[in-house]
């Protein structure tokens, strides 16, 4: 099966230093951010042996990992791949684990070099664990979505810091994101929701050279618009990409529509 082609976007705004690019459907959207994945690693390979990408678990990315399924321009092999956060509290082998999904969507087709899956069986080792492997080199890519009250991987608005000085913690979910993983169809009730979560800080992600965030659908409309054009704070995680230099967000015409 060939790639699938990418369409010209419907519109293209900036939000400081972040580059937004609206498209009329959320496959294109997805499909779109795969073809700068794809330059963005072309890029980073020219001139060193392995690129590090680390990739957010939503059904939000489905549209941009299936398109990396089908590319034939990704070398897999010079791939060293990370996720941004995992659910604490669940069985090993649970199908809603974030590392679970993951390797269904992606890692298991595409076979990258290296996977580094999260398992906070310890949650605070886990976090020292997982910070030191993220550290050992620069991250050249994260491929990110938005919340819809704002997140950005599971960092909680007014209960993140935009100066951590660390790269992993345990957090508490908010019943916002928990309901939204009973919305998005990962669990049947918020009950079955874990309430903790390990996940990549703030500056964790900030430090990586390149960010491609994909952010769709009707529900997450109020989201962009802040991050748009609402202040830049922690109450707003998301609103942070606006200062990262490398930033580009996806969106269709659904979470486009609050944005001024």
């Amino acid at each position: 099966m060939s790639p699938p082609t990418t369409s010209e976007p419907a519109g293209r705004r900036r939000a400081g230093l972040l580059d937004v690019n609206v498209y009329a459907s959320r496959r294109e959207a997805g499909v779109a951010a795969a073809r700068l994945v794809e330059d963005v690693v072309a890029d980073r390979l020219d001139g060193q042996e392995l690129v590090r990408i680390v990739f957010a678990s939503a059904p939000s990315q489905l549209e941009l990992l299936a398109a990396l399924r089908e590319s034939t321009r990704v070398p897999w092999s010079r791939v060293v791949a990370f996720h941004m956060d995992e659910y604490v509290g669940l069985p090993g082998d649970a199908p809603e684990r974030f590392s679970a999904f993951l390797s269904r969507e992606l890692f298991d087709a595409v076979a990258p070099l290296v996977v580094h899956l999260l398992d906070p069986s310890d949650p605070e080792a886990e976090c020292r664990r997982y910070e030191a492997l993220l550290r050992e080199a620069p991250i050249d890519l994260v491929c990110c979505g938005i919340g819809e009250n704002g997140h950005l991987a599971f960092n909680e608005p007014g209960d993140s810091s935009f100066v951590d000085a660390r790269w992993l913690r345990v957090v508490p979910l908010g019943e916002v994101s928990r309901q939204q993983q009973v919305n998005d169809g990962c669990f049947a009730t918020i009950a079955e929701v874990p309430t903790d979560a390990v996940t990549m800080t703030i500056p964790a992600l900030l430090s990586a050279r390149r960010i491609v965030g994909v952010v769709p659908g009707a529900s997450k409309a109020a989201a962009v618009a802040r991050v748009l054009a609402g202040p830049i704070g922690e109450d707003c995680p998301a609103t942070v990409l606006r200062g990262h230099d490398a930033a580009t967000l996806f969106v269709d015409d659904a979470a486009c529509g609050d944005a001024p």
